[in-house]
C-alpha cells in the first residue's frame, strides 16, 4: 500500500510527459538542432518551478511528511565537475532521444528497444558507483 502513492505520482509524471511530447524523440532532434522552442519552454518552466519551490521551502521553512525540517545547503559551484557530467549526460541524451525520466515512460509505450537504453543507464550508474572514489569530485 505504501508504493501505491509512487505508483500513481509515476503514472501522472508519465501522462504528463507523453501530453507535453517530451518522450517524443523527434522533439528532442528538434531541440538539438535549435527548430522549435517546444522543449526549451518545457525545461524553462522546470527550472523556474524547481526555484520557486525551493524558495518557498527556505522562506517558509517547509517540513516534509515526517515531521522533520527540509534542510537546502548551500553549494560550492564547480564548473569543471557540472560541465563534465553535462557534456556525458547531454550525449547520452542526444543519442538515445531520451534522458533517464522518459526512457521508461517510452518502454511503457511498448518501445522495447529502450530496455538497451535502460540496460546502458544502469550500467553507467553501476560504473559512476565504483569509480567514484578514484575520480575528483
Amino acid at each position: 500500500m505504501k508504493a501505491l502513492r509512487f505508483i500513481i505520482a509515476g503514472t501522472i509524471f508519465g501522462i504528463i510527459m507523453s501530453k507535453s511530447e517530451a518522450i517524443s524523440w523527434y522533439r528532442i532532434q528538434e531541440m538539438f538542432r535549435f527548430q522549435s522552442f517546444h522543449m526549451y519552454g518545457i525545461i524553462g518552466v522546470a527550472v523556474l518551478l524547481g526555484a520557486a519551490i525551493t524558495y518557498l521551502i527556505k522562506k517558509f521553512r517547509l517540513k516534509d511528511i515526517h515531521g522533520n525540517p527540509i534542510i537546502l545547503e548551500d553549494k560550492k559551484m564547480q564548473w569543471r565537475k557540472y560541465l563534465f557530467g553535462g557534456i556525458i549526460f547531454g550525449l547520452g541524451w542526444a543519442l538515445t532521444g531520451a534522458c533517464p525520466g522518459p526512457i521508461f515512460v517510452n518502454l511503457g509505450y511498448g518501445y522495447l528497444t529502450f530496455l538497451v537504453v535502460i540496460a546502458g543507464a544502469l550500467l553507467g550508474t553501476l560504473t559512476y558507483g565504483i569509480i567514484k572514489d578514484k575520480i575528483p569530485h
